[in-house]
């Protein structure tokens, strides 16, 4: 485990000087870089934060949440940078982060391999990391101090629970997230765990709605005897309704759609019918987040693994549940 407590007079010493240098930080290409709004002062725990890029309404979400949470007004100076879905992105953010001596890195990775050496790096530096939402696989030895996100294999679990009950005879299309990312690899192993005999055939839609969209319109040509979409999140189940929509079947019925996610979009689909099942997965924890790295900062004890308590929807959900929603 990294030990953060040796690091801390050096945040002391040299908190006026970095600060500055964090405030101008970010990256240019395509990357994106926001602070928190506060002056870096003394005692402020400096972070430097990697977000894997905003590529569904999930995603948006949990960058406000870490945003509204990591404040100066809570005792954060926070250097936030935008990967854009690229790995390389992140590499170069976190290198970054190492040469600027912040206190503490989290961020949340695209896709689960290819971090061997910066993670080397990063360690050799004395940094704590967090990793947030997903996970990585790595030969680097303890190279995170903690990780908190959901347990996307339970998601996937649920799922098929909910299929294996209410459709056992569904033919299912799996509509499937970044191949190679955590939620990817883990939400399939759940799912076709309980019910992957159903599955006809997977694609890749890239946990966006236009990919999602290309990918089901290409599915009700490959496979047109399907009668179920699972889908790995509901930006991507967002453009399966239209593609199914578009060929003149109706979403929810003639094909019924099982998501994860549960944002507005997707539980307003849910209230009007065109999905029938969505496994919840909360984007809402930078406030945990937020006291973890404190924790990590002031050398306490942590668990390795913090699961975000979550839930799941049918379509006896009303409108101003959808309504009330916060994302």
């Amino acid at each position: 485990m990294f030990h953060a407590k040796r690091r801390t007079f050096l945040s002391i010493v040299a908190s006026t000087g970095l600060a500055l240098s964090l405030a101008a930080c970010g990256g240019g290409g395509d990357t994106a870089q926001a602070g928190s709004g506060g002056d870096g002062g003394d005692g402020a725990i400096r972070v430097g934060y990697s977000q894997l890029g905003a590529e569904s309404g999930w995603r948006t979400a949990n960058t406000e949440s870490v945003q509204q949470n990591l404040t100066a007004d809570n005792g954060f100076d926070l250097t936030f940078v935008d990967a854009q879905q690229k790995q390389e992105n992140q590499i170069k953010a976190l290198r970054d982060f190492v040469a600027q001596d912040v206190d503490v890195i989290a961020f949340s990775p695209v896709v689960e391999t290819g971090w061997d050496d910066v993670l080397q790096e990063i360690k050799d530096a004395g940094i704590p990391v967090v990793l947030v939402d997903r996970t990585v696989d790595t030969t680097v030895e303890d190279p995170y101090v903690t990780h908190i996100g959901s347990d996307f294999k339970a998601e996937g679990t649920k799922a098929g629970d909910w299929v294996e009950e209410n459709a056992p005879d569904a033919k299912i299309f799996e509509l499937q997230g970044t191949l190679g990312s955590g939620a990817q690899v883990d939400r399939e192993e759940g799912f076709d765990g309980v019910v992957g005999s159903q599955v006809i055939g997977k694609a890749s839609g890239n946990f966006t709605r236009a990919e999602g969209r290309t990918a089901t319109e290409a599915a009700l040509q490959a496979y047109p005897d399907m009668t179920m979409i699972f889908t790995h999140n509901d930006d991507m189940g967002l453009g399966a309704v239209e593609a199914i929509e578009a060929a003149g079947k109706k979403p929810g019925t003639d094909i019924q759609i099982v998501s994860v996610d549960a944002v507005r979009d997707g539980l307003q689909a849910l209230v009007d019918k065109k999905f029938n099942y969505v496994v919840e997965c909360n984007p809402a924890f930078g406030d945990q987040l937020a006291e973890l790295i404190k924790k990590v900062h002031d050398g306490e004890d942590v668990p390795k693994e913090t699961v975000v308590e979550e839930t799941a929807f049918d379509q006896t959900i009303t409108q101003a549940e959808v309504d009330a929603r916060p994302y």
